[in-house]
């Protein structure tokens, strides 16, 4: 979607002006990973219009192949507004308009399945699922088990207001269940399944994934491993398989957050997902995905906008490997991706 930000704090109502930037969660990780260095192709649907245009030149000025993109002549590209708020107050406001949009007409019919397909990762959110029954589908079709799949990572991202019946939190529990890696937020699993008492209890209700990364907000994350990824392996169900750190049988990994001065959360979780499966595509430890999962996230808080450029590999590489201890002391404000690569450069207490 093209996200309208205010141009200052206040009600939508109050706000006089908005700047123009992007948004969207697989879109985001998509550019993130891009501007990291990665290839990657992102498919999606947006108008024949001014804002389809916009999405399609912005997203491919981050590296991102936008090929498989396709133009709905007859729907509109999406948008949205929101307040400076933080999303977790009450003050915070969106505002969306996309009900009808290109993204959400799409389907299995409509979408180039073999460039979905092509990548050695697949990066999916649970807010494309609730969009529409044809979206839904296409979800369900890409978490199946085939022998052509490749490794399906799913964001839950549950947003109760964008589902249109109470069947959600069971959708979004079916689909995770289908993937390889799942990312999920602790206040997610309550609100959605209910699930109370840590990411242990999570874990019970997601058994199935090789990898469940249980976000904690400010405390932290924890990554529980499993069935092929214990870890010599992470094979997705069907396909080839790819290497991935020892691990003992059904461990769990627990990497604290980092101390961040926030601008805006928005954006925050969608690049923790993308530099978790930076690491992981580079083979690094589980503990040091996790760690480059909280630099990127760290990354967006500090900007306004969903968009962050990602710290450099080699920056985040230093900081990543830390002993705990300095781990503990970082703290990262405004502008801190653009220090040199020393982990003495960065601001601590």
């Amino acid at each position: 979607m093209v996200t309208f930000l205010p141009g200052r704090p206040g009600r939508l109502a109050d706000v006089p002006s908005f700047s123009r930037a992007i948004g969207g969660a697989e879109s985001n990780v998509a550019c993130g990973l891009a501007a990291a260095g990665f290839a990657v192709r992102w498919v999606s649907r947006v108008g024949v219009d001014g804002f389809g245009d916009h999405l399609v030149e912005t997203v491919g000025g981050y590296g991102v192949d936008t090929s498989a993109v396709g133009r709905d002549s007859e729907r509109p590209t999406g948008v949205y507004f929101r307040t400076a708020g933080d999303r977790a107050t009450d003050a915070h406001e969106v505002a969306y308009y996309r009900a009808g949009s290109a993204a959400s007409a799409m389907s299995v019919a409509n979408v180039d399945m073999a460039s979905v397909r092509a990548g050695r990762v697949l990066h999916l959110s649970g807010i494309t699922a609730a969009l529409s029954d044809t979206c839904l589908s296409l979800l369900r079709e890409l978490t199946a088990p085939r022998s052509d799949r490749p490794l399906v990572s799913f964001d839950v991202n549950h947003r109760a207001g964008l589902w249109r019946d109470a069947e959600g939190p069971r959708v979004l529990l079916e689909l995770a269940r289908g993937a390889d890696i799942v990312f999920v937020g602790e206040d997610e699993a309550e609100e959605a399944w209910g699930v109370t008492g840590g990411p242990s209890e999570v874990r019970a209700v997601l058994p199935e994934p090789s990898v469940l990364v249980v976000k904690q907000g400010a405390k932290g994350a924890t990554a529980f491993v499993s069935g092929a990824a214990e870890w010599g392996l992470v094979a997705p169900r069907g396909g080839a398989a790819y290497r991935c750190s020892p691990a003992p049988l059904g461990s769990a990994t627990f990497a604290p957050a980092l101390d961040v001065d926030v601008v805006a959360t928005t954006g925050a979780g969608d690049a923790f997902a993308a530099g978790f499966l930076s690491a992981t595509l580079r083979d690094l430890p589980l503990r040091d995905r996790l760690r480059h999962g909280h630099l990127w996230a760290a990354a967006a808080l500090t900007v306004p906008g969903d968009l962050a450029v990602p710290p450099s590999r080699a920056h985040a590489d230093r900081l990543a490997a830390l002993g705990d201890d300095a781990w503990g002391r970082l703290r990262l404000g405004p502008g801190w991706t653009q220090v040199g690569t020393a982990p003495e450069e960065v601001r601590t207490p």
